[in-house]
């Protein structure tokens, strides 16, 4: 049996496993780890090991792959057309090797990837393309590199000279300040955009990563100033897209929470503009849980209920039912509530809700400005006053306001 040695150089290829034998040596986290990219590809997994993870079994369940609980036996290549020596057991990985050399199968041997036919490269998926990374069988160095590939294209530090991106309107929620908090995919598209219409919301960062070729228009709808008209937003995003552009509609978390995302997937569609959805991290979830505080958490909270505050609770346009919001057990997330908290600490309260429910109020959540500020419903008006809490600013009520954990 030949051996790998140091000095040899792998040769890169893409292997068409579709409706193909492969077959796994080991069911430990080894081995977990690589059967999620074998099943995607449409390999026909088996796996043999003298015990499983349950997240191995839990897929042998599901259909994704079969297994066989026992040790290796010769033989067990038989129609295989490529292979992972897993095992915590070295001399049985090397006799899997030697199967393989003599079938002509390609192994690879996940203990000392030298000796093995193949090697795994640190892998990722992006824009269509399959990225792969070797670095001579040192694991660790490979997926660094392979991480920093990836977030390079994403952030358009490395150019992806692919075609442009054909004309249309990508809705992109981008998350709840933090930059590092868009999704992969928001990001992706954001590097690819001709124009930009972007909210005072959306992440400012982003726009610096823009190319001095991108028309960036500001949207921005300031809270009780200022707002450029929906359907002048409407017309910006037809308009650039019928005249040949890819254009992101770049929004603070998701486009869909509050983000009137809705009425412009909807003016688009009507004029016949093609239109990408990008869900993003929602202010509602990811706020509260950066300071520290869960929505939901078990034996305490069986629900949670997000709450648009732009308009007053008697308000003729109101649209929730606040002496029943009162009565709920669970957590009330608020957006856009600041400057009217009184009102709807008020309403609460007089619905039943007991004032001494703990309240925190979260002011520009997720960013190094974040500040928060705990009471309860008795108190939180006046404390958001004496304080001078400003939009945007979140704002949780119920038993998981009181959590207070420390997790540097």
């Amino acid at each position: 049996m030949s051996e790998s040695t140091a000095d040899e150089t792998n040769y890169l290829v893409g292997l068409n496993l579709t409706d193909r034998r492969v077959v796994v040596f080991g069911g430990g986290t080894v081995a977990q780890r690589r059967l999620g990219l074998l099943v995607a590809s449409g390999a026909r997994v088996h796996v043999i090991s003298r015990a499983f993870t349950p997240a191995v079994e839990g897929m042998a369940t599901a259909g994704q792959i079969t297994v066989e609980e026992r040790p290796y036996a010769d033989g067990d290549l038989e129609g295989a057309w490529y292979a992972i020596a897993s095992t915590d057991e070295p001399e049985t990985n090397a006799a899997i090797v030697a199967e393989a050399e003599r079938r002509h199968i390609f192994c690879v041997r996940a203990d000392n990837a030298k000796h093995g036919t193949a090697v795994t490269p640190a892998s990722a998926e992006y824009d269509g393309m399959s990225i792969g990374i070797l670095a001579g069988g040192d694991h660790r160095r490979s997926a660094a590199v392979r991480t920093a590939v990836v977030e390079g294209l994403q952030s358009g530090v490395l150019a992806d000279t692919a075609e442009p991106a054909a004309a249309g309107v990508a809705l992109v929620g981008g998350g709840p300040g933090d930059p590092d908090l868009i999704t992969v995919r928001g990001r992706r598209l954001l590097a690819r955009a001709d124009v930009v219409v972007a909210d005072r919301l959306a992440p400012p960062e982003l726009l610096a990563e823009l190319g001095p070729d991108v028309e960036v228009i500001d949207a921005a709808k300031i809270p009780y100033g200022r707002a450029m008209a929906q359907e002048a937003i409407n017309a910006a995003l037809i308009d650039n897209a019928k005249a040949g552009k890819f254009v992101v509609r770049l929004k603070g978390g998701d486009p869909y929470v509050f983000g009137r995302g809705y009425e412009e997937l909807e003016a688009c569609a009507a004029a016949g503009v093609p239109v990408t959805v990008v869900p993003g991290i929602t202010s509602a979830i990811s706020v509260p849980s950066a300071a520290g505080i869960p929505v939901t958490h078990r034996g305490v909270t069986h629900e949670f209920v997000v709450v648009s505050g732009h308009v007053a609770p008697d308000h003729p346009d109101s649209l929730v039912d606040w002496s029943a919001l009162a009565k709920l057990r669970g957590t009330i997330v608020l957006l856009m509530a600041v400057e009217r908290i009184d009102q709807f600490a008020r309403a609460l309260v007089d619905g039943g809700r007991p004032s001494t429910t703990p309240v925190t109020v979260i002011q520009e959540g997720t960013l190094r400005t974040q500040r928060e500020l705990r009471a309860d419903l008795a108190t939180v008006a006046q404390r958001v006053k004496d304080e001078e809490i400003k939009p945007p600013a979140i704002i949780v009520i119920g038993p998981v306001a009181g959590f207070s954990v420390d997790a540097g």
